[in-house]
């Protein structure tokens, strides 16, 4: 699947006009559907996407939030991605939308997967919207090179919910929307700032083994095409 790239001057206007964007997409399935549906990530790339997305005119009261990935960690922990959606995308307008977790409480990551998994079963079927970000190691969602099941993962036979995965690099056990989950989004992006992270992608581009640079299947083998939100 042929991914397009989309290059804007600076982090503000890349967040922006991805908010705008990603605004259109949500605001047409409910206009189609009723309701929408978007699946996005953590780390620090999306705050100021989240800010421009929570100010945005979408009947948010229809709009359901999830997550791609999150560790097993405590929503008050500052290493939740839970808590960074709270703080920045439900806010203002956007706190009207509902959110559903992946972090449960629970013993054990299988068990909170299981949980979340049965909770989101009925959301997804595809997304409206997949955000997606990308590590220094090629890991997207948390497909981590190395990680414990990401053949499991990455296998488009395994079947849409949410898994458990482990990796050295990964710190916390995390759980994890599968491939088959995410990969047929209707609108699927990968968002990514800096030049740093250009070079990796365009590592990514060439050939070489989705077990090295996971993020080779979303450009790879993706049903819906990756539309790539980039700057400097």
């Amino acid at each position: 699947m042929t991914a397009a790239m989309h290059v804007f001057d600076s982090g503000a206007a890349l967040a922006e006009g991805l908010a705008g964007a990603v605004a259109s997409a949500l605001s047409a399935a409910i206009a189609t559907r009723g309701q929408a549906c978007i699946a996005v990530s953590g780390g620090s790339t999306p705050k100021a996407f989240f800010k421009a997305l929570s100010g945005k005119a979408i009947d948010w009261s229809k709009v359901t939030v999830t997550l791609v990935d999150e560790r097993f960690v405590d929503p008050d922990s500052d290493r939740s991605n839970e808590r960074l959606v709270r703080e920045n995308l439900l806010v203002d307008a956007a706190a009207a939308a509902r959110l559903e977790p992946l972090y449960y409480p629970a013993s054990t990551a299988e068990e909170a997967a299981a949980a979340a998994a049965k909770q989101t079963a009925g959301i997804g079927c595809p997304f409206d919207v997949v955000i997606l970000g990308m590590g220094g190691d090629g890991h997207t969602a948390s497909f981590f090179p190395g990680g414990s099941r990401l053949a499991e993962a990455l296998d488009p036979a395994t079947p849409r919910g949410v898994m458990t995965m482990e990796a050295e690099g990964a710190g916390e056990p995390r759980l994890t929307f599968t491939f088959s989950s995410l990969q047929d989004a209707r609108f699927l992006v990968l968002h990514i700032e800096g030049n740093g992270k250009k070079d990796i992608l365009a590592k990514a581009e060439a050939p070489g083994d989705e077990a090295e640079m996971p993020i080779r299947a979303m450009l790879r083998r993706a049903s819906s095409p990756l539309q790539i939100y980039w700057a400097p």
